[in-house]
């Protein structure tokens, strides 16, 4: 703490959290101690899920004259205490200048709750959680900093009961460890479920190093035989540095179809490794296994519907919205298939025909107009879009398929040719598959663009200077420029 008798906490929390409960703690945690309080709150508005900024003076009753007018909302370098319930709002808090290094105990949630800036860019529009928890430890003067989100999932509590607990076991507060928990008691709601939770947020604190590091995470070992073949293939014929992502992608396309299908994503992968160079750090390989797998496991209407019936989606749900068990929950999904979809999910020639048909497009496409509403969780739902995702098998037969598969081996063949002249140039065509993604009007727009770059890519082909034009190209379209 400063020496100072006022003590002033900042909380920062996104709607459900609980930012308002553990105000109330702060504030019976204060009284019990012969701290009067005033506490404030000004709620946001469509950001995730709304943030709001709670703020807390505590002042002993016997605070020296004259009698002290306590602040609405905290002030820039006046803040002992900040709690932000995840991470972007730690990083919130220090671009408002909330947290200083002389005085301001920073404690944050490492989680992310995506903002929607974040998620309707067509690249990767995440933040930079490396480069708020590196200002965190710069700017604070003590950082307190793990997942509470998942502690709290653990302890079966909300996220408040945690940040109570860090709150406590950082020690920046003048108050014993039994008041805290006296002031969650005389709440008198969900008592032990956030007791269980403040204790392990207690627990947190006493890491040593409580900033967590980012490991990599292991390659799963393979369980069946094929899978042990497969990962024979990527050992022998892809470059080490290669190894984590071929392996990723071999089960991301296991998943999608089947074991064939990753074997012709392996093959793919060595005939491009044939045009690449350790010299050049196998970076085309490398990124080939990353790129190859994510456009050989497209969006189509088989997939869609195969990932809305499958049981971890159910649970997934389930546990979002808290539903205990023995509970019924039930779950509408919004689909709006259109004519083209249709056709690209029949056989080949019959798709083709369909779609070329303009009597049989003016008596179907009225049908499409309109988006539907399917209750994945009534019996007609579940089996409509299971019947649909069934068709897995015959995926290969489809429309779709050929066309995808025939976009793919023209852009490997153009990375494979540029490579043998510009090796930066191929790679950046390699990386030009980030513009392709979803299915129906966002696929399409996304083709548009990547065909856009190519087009520029053959113009000025050979001319100096043409990776870093496809890059500026790619990244501007990613960028929604």
């Amino acid at each position: 703490m400063s020496g100072r008798s006022r003590i002033s906490i900042a909380i920062m929390a996104l709607g459900g959290q609980g930012g308002g409960v553990i105000t109330q703690w702060v504030a019976r945690l204060g009284g019990k101690n012969g701290y009067r309080s005033q506490a404030t709150s000004v709620p946001g508005v469509a950001q995730r899920t709304g943030a709001t900024i709670y703020y807390v003076e505590l002042v002993p009753w016997k605070y020296p004259d004259p009698e002290p007018i306590l602040a609405l909302m905290p002030a820039l370098g006046d803040v002992d205490v900040v709690l932000a319930f995840e991470l972007m709002e730690a990083g919130r808090a220090m671009l408002r200048g909330f947290v200083s290094s002389d005085r301001t105990t920073l404690i944050s949630s490492t989680h992310r709750v995506y903002a929607l800036s974040e998620k309707s860019v067509r690249g990767n529009g995440i933040a930079n959680s490396d480069a708020v928890l590196s200002a965190g430890e710069r700017r604070a003067k003590h950082f307190v900093a793990f997942d509470m989100a998942a502690v709290a999932e653990r302890a079966g509590c909300a996220i408040s009961a945690v940040v109570f607990g860090a709150l406590a076991g950082s020690g920046v507060l003048p108050f014993a460890l039994s008041d805290y928990t006296e002031a969650i008691r005389s709440d008198g709601k969900a008592v032990d479920a956030n007791l269980a939770g403040f204790h392990a947020g207690f627990a947190g604190c006493q890491k040593p190093d409580p900033v967590q590091s980012r490991t990599a995470v292991p390659a799963p070992s393979p369980t069946t035989e094929s899978g042990r073949t497969l990962e024979a293939r990527i050992v022998e014929e892809l470059p080490s540095s290669s190894y984590h992502m071929a392996v990723a992608g071999v089960r991301r396309l296991v998943d999608y179809q089947d074991y064939a299908y990753a074997h012709l994503y392996l093959d793919r992968l060595a005939q491009l490794r044939t045009v690449d160079s350790a010299r050049a750090g196998w970076k085309l390989t490398d990124e080939a296994a990353r790129f190859l797998a994510l456009w050989m496991a497209y969006d189509d209407t088989i997939r869609v519907a195969d990932l809305k019936v499958r049981e971890i989606r159910f649970q997934r749900v389930r546990k979002e919205v808290g539903a205990r068990n023995g509970q019924l929950i039930g779950i509408t999904e919004f689909m709006h298939p259109r004519f083209r979809e249709l056709c690209d999910t029949l056989p080949r020639a019959a798709g083709e025909w369909l779609l070329h048909s303009s009597w049989a497009a003016r008596l179907l496409q009225r049908f499409f107009a309109k988006g539907r509403f399917i209750e994945t969780s009534s019996v007609t739902g579940f089996v409509t879009l299971s019947l649909l995702a069934a068709l897995r098998r015959w995926r290969r037969s489809t429309l779709r398929y050929a066309d995808q598969q025939a976009l793919i081996a023209s852009w490997l063949e153009l990375a494979r040719t540029a490579a043998g002249t510009d090796m930066e140039a191929a790679v950046e065509i390699i990386r030009c598959q980030r513009l392709i993604k979803g299915y129906g009007e966002t696929y399409e727009n996304g083709l548009a663009t990547f065909n856009q770059v190519i087009a520029a890519y053959r113009a000025m082909q050979g001319a100096p200077g043409t990776a870093a034009m496809i890059r500026s190209l790619r990244e501007s379209a990613l960028a929604g420029a």
